[in-house]
Order: structure tokens, then sequence, then C-alpha cells
């Protein structure tokens, strides 16, 4: 298991209120970071691109918010056009699913649908984190 500085380090500042040397599992299930859904899936990412060194930024930090970087070694495939999927990672051997605020999560080997969360107020609408 690699720990939070391994994974975050080279992207990011570690924000104080994380402590570097917590190790990050790798998880094969459902995972929540912030307004973002991770799930396994039978789809494929065999048509993206290989995740390149410096991540794929699958949400982009809005009203100053902070990035969810996706980093490893695997394969993305953006879905363009859909309110909530972004996209499909195949994970080879291990990825991580990095905020500032929330850390670092690991994403076993498999295929995972990566998508917004939404909410309910005057119209169904994306939550940003």
């Amino acid at each position: 298991m690699k720990t939070i500085e391994q994974v975050m380090s080279a992207h990011c500042e570690i924000p104080a209120h994380l402590v570097a040397e917590t190790e990050v599992p790798l998880c094969s299930g459902l995972q929540r970071q912030g307004d973002v859904l991770v799930r396994p899936t039978r789809k494929s990412a065999k048509a993206g691109v290989r995740i390149p060194k410096d991540g794929v930024p699958v949400v982009r930090g809005e009203n100053g918010g902070n990035t969810h970087l996706l980093v490893g070694d695997g394969t993305w495939a953006s879905v363009e056009g859909d309110l909530l999927e972004l996209g499909v990672v195949d994970v080879e051997t291990e990825c991580y699913l990095m905020h500032p605020e929330h850390g670092a999560q690991g994403l076993a080997p498999g295929s995972y649908v990566i998508s917004r969360q939404r909410e309910q107020a005057d119209e169904i609408r994306r939550v940003q984190d």
C-alpha cells in the first residue's frame, strides 16, 4: 500500500489536515469522494487513453474549489454530454482519485464508472464540491 504522501506529493501540496503517512487502501467496491461517485461496472474504457503521469482531472474545481484528479496505471474514457456520468476507468494495477480536501482513495484492478452526485432544489443540478 502507498501512503498519502507517495500518492499526492507529486501532484499537489498535502494539506495540514491530512496525515502524510496514512496508508491508502485499494478498494474494489462503491466509493464516494465529495461530490464524485466511483462504482464498479462491466463497461470498459478500451476506446480511451492511457492515464498520463500528470493524471486526468475528472472534475475540475468549480467556484474556487479543488480538482478531483485520477492518477495511476489505467485507461480513461470520458463520457461527453452526460450531466452526471463523467467517464469509465479500467485500472490495471492501481489508480488513485485525489482531492486536496478529501485526500486520496485507491482503486483496485477492475473497471469503474466515475460520476457526479446530483441534488434536488428548484431544479435537478450537479453538486459542486
